[in-house]
């Protein structure tokens, strides 16, 4: 099996080249990436759980969904796609804002992303990939906020990223 690509990308999220995503990870080399937020008609986040035997941040709860575009791939392309092998179903997304972080980890791998983040709305339960997801429940932005400020350490590093320094843009662009 061929480890995936992700795309290297300057400051600009302009193309560098590309590389085995390990690698990028192992060298803390700034890729693109992207994140997914679905809500409900209820004001809902649908947040999944990390699987138990990934290799960075397992177990920890997140956005929808997340991971990185495949060359040639648009950022709306790749998050449908993502959506669909992670939490079994499509819907339309719109591309809100996009920023760079640095997360390192314990196990030595850095996330260093170029992040490209989208919403969407969906109303069903997602039937979800058990190799990719432990778990997934609807919760009030309201509620996650409180969480995060009460039990960070439940959280993935870019989730809790995203929803500090964008948890205004992400309620008003709902």
């Amino acid at each position: 099996m061929i480890e995936e690509q992700v795309i290297l990308v300057d400051e600009n999220d302009e193309k560098i080249g590309l590389m085995p995503k390990m690698e990028a990870h192992e060298k803390a080399l700034l890729h693109r990436a992207f994140s997914v937020f679905v809500f409900n008609d209820n004001n809902e986040l649908m947040l999944q759980q990390r699987a138990s035997h990934k290799y960075h941040s397992p177990g920890l709860w997140t956005n929808t969904c997340c991971s990185h575009q495949r060359d040639g791939e648009s950022n709306i392309e790749a998050g449908k796609r993502r959506l669909q092998e992670e939490m079994g179903f499509v819907t339309e997304l719109t591309e809100i804002m996009s920023f760079i972080y640095k997360a390192p980890f314990d196990n030595g791998l850095t996330e260093h992303e170029f992040d490209h983040v989208m919403i969407g709305t969906y109303n069903k339960d997602p039937k979800i990939n058990f190799d990719e997801v432990a778990s997934w429940k609807w919760m009030p932005l309201e509620e996650v906020k409180n969480d995060i400020e009460m039990s960070p350490e439940h959280y993935t590093a870019w989730f809790k990223i995203i929803f500090d320094k964008f948890y205004q843009h992400i309620n008003i662009a709902k």
